[in-house]
């Protein structure tokens, strides 16, 4: 009869062979050697790109040179949009006065410069499918048009693609007008 150590050391080489070859087996066939992605999730992240260049190409902020206010039009969606500066770079965001706050995605805030962990284990908030995820940051420098705030707080959330601009900078402008499809801050 063989040894008990030859034979667990042949029975954890045959497991680790059966589950490698069932990993690679599970692998689409595309991404097994060429490193794309497979074509319909190509296509999807294509289309989404070209989504997020039509948005920003309408919702530019346009500025009147009379009084120094930024007005913006009212999306297809229903919602406003702006392309914002966090710590000089353009971070595209959902303008949301319902919001206290300012929330980052996680690519967002990468494009932004800042660092954050891999698992963001603090809850920074309830939803309705349970507790948000995310963690605390401090953004160095924030402008939109004419107005710039520096140390204001953040959150950046564990999912979710669209950044929000909540209140904690929208309150640095004099007003916030809705009227019709355009907003006007000043």
């Amino acid at each position: 009869m063989p040894n008990a150590n030859v034979m667990r050391a042949l029975f954890i080489w045959i497991f680790a062979v059966g589950f490698l070859g069932a990993l690679v087996g599970h692998l689409p066939s595309g991404s097994r050697s060429s490193g794309k992605l497979p074509d319909a999730a190509q296509t999807a992240f294509d289309d989404e790109k070209a989504r997020i260049a039509e948005l920003k190409a309408k919702n530019e902020p346009q500025f009147t040179s009379e009084d120094g206010s930024l007005e913006l039009q009212r999306n297809d969606d229903g919602h406003f949009y702006a392309d914002v500066r966090i710590n000089g770079n353009s971070v595209h965001m959902l303008i949301d006065t319902g919001a206290s706050g300012i929330a980052l995605s996680r690519d967002d805030a990468r494009m932004a410069g800042l660092a954050t962990s891999i698992g963001m284990p603090d809850v920074v908030g309830e939803g309705a499918d349970g507790e948000v995820h995310g963690e605390y940051v401090k953004l160095d420098r924030i402008e939109l048009g004419p107005l710039s705030a520096s140390g204001l707080d953040a959150v950046v959330l564990n999912s979710g693609q669209q950044s929000l601009l909540g209140q904690s900078f929208l309150e640095k402008f004099s007003s916030v007008q809705i009227e019709g499809d355009r907003m006007v801050l000043r």
